[in-house]
C-alpha cells in the first residue's frame, strides 16, 4: 500500500482571494514504512506573500523569486502522487489549494481526490480524542514525536512530523515483547484494533514472501530435531 503524507504552505488562507501555493512537502510510505522517496519544492506564486503568512512559515516573496511556477512542476508532482492515498492534516485546506492550482492551468482539470483517496488526520484525531486539542503540535506532544525543530511551519518538516504522528495513531506500539505472562502483547493488539476501528480502517496485512516462508520452515525443522520431534504445529506449517 502506497501512501503520501502531504503538506503545503501558501501566500494566505483563501485561494479564491488569489492566494497561491509556495511550498509542497511529501513523505512516501509503502506498507507503513518511510521509503525516503520524498518530494519537496518551493514555488514562485507570482504574487506577494502576506505578512501574516510569513509570520507562520517564514517564507518571503524575495525567497521565491527564482523558484519554478506551479505550471513548471505540475506534471512531475502529479506523476509523483499517482493514485496513492494522501494523508493530510486538515485536508480541505491543502486539497482546496491544490485543486485551485490545477484548475488555473486547466478549468476542466479533475480534483486530486478524483484519483487519490484522502485521509484527514485532523478528523481522525477528533474522533479518537474528542474535546482535546488536535493541532499537529498537540498531536506530537500526545504521541511523543519530537517537534523541537519546528520553530516555524515548513511543508516537508510538517509532512515528516505528520507521518510519525499518523503511524503512532494507527499503529500504537513501536515494538512488541513476546511475554506471554505480562499480557502486554495482547493489550497492544487490542489497542491497535480499537484505534483502527475508531477511524474506520482495517489493519494492513503484510504477507511473507517465498524466501521468508522457506526460512521459517527450515527454522521449524531445526527446532523439531532439537526437541526430539515434539514440535506439535510443524505438521500444519508449509512453505507454500
Amino acid at each position: 500500500m502506497r501512501q503520501i503524507v502531504l503538506d503545503t504552505e501558501t501566500t494566505g488562507l483563501d485561494p479564491e482571494q488569489g492566494h497561491r501555493i509556495i511550498e509542497i512537502g511529501c513523505v512516501e510510505l509503502v506498507n507503513r514504512r518511510p521509503t525516503g522517496n520524498n518530494y519537496h519544492v518551493y514555488i514562485n506564486p507570482e504574487r506577494e506573500v502576506e505578512a501574516g503568512a510569513v509570520e507562520v512559515h517564514g517564507i518571503t516573496s524575495e525567497m521565491l523569486e527564482d523558484k519554478p511556477r506551479f505550471a513548471d512542476i505540475s506534471e512531475d508532482f502529479q506523476s509523483y502522487l499517482g493514485d496513492a492515498e494522501l494523508i493530510i492534516h486538515n485536508a480541505p485546506f491543502d486539497i482546496g489549494f491544490l485543486n485551485w492550482e490545477l484548475r488555473l492551468l486547466d478549468e476542466a482539470a479533475p480534483g486530486v481526490e478524483s484519483r487519490c483517496r484522502v485521509l484527514d488526520t485532523l478528523v481522525m484525531a477528533r474522533r479518537m480524542n474528542p474535546g482535546q486539542r488536535n493541532s499537529l503540535d498537540a498531536l506530537c506532544k500526545r504521541y511523543e514525536v519530537d517537534n523541537t525543530q519546528r520553530d516555524l511551519h515548513g511543508a516537508l518538516l510538517d509532512a515528516q512530523l505528520l507521518a510519525e504522528v499518523y503511524l503512532a495513531m494507527t499503529g500504537g506500539q513501536t515494538a512488541m515483547a513476546l511475554d506471554a505472562d505480562s499480557g502486554e502483547l495482547q493489550a497492544d493488539l487490542k489497542g491497535l484494533g480499537e484505534r483502527l476501528a475508531a477511524v474506520g480502517q482495517r489493519p494492513p496485512v503484510l504477507r511473507a514472501n517465498e524466501d521468508e516462508l522457506v526460512a521459517h520452515a527450515e527454522r521449524l525443522e531445526a527446532i523439531s530435531q532439537a526437541s526430539g520431534g515434539t514440535l506439535v504445529w510443524q505438521a500444519e506449517t508449509s512453505p507454500h
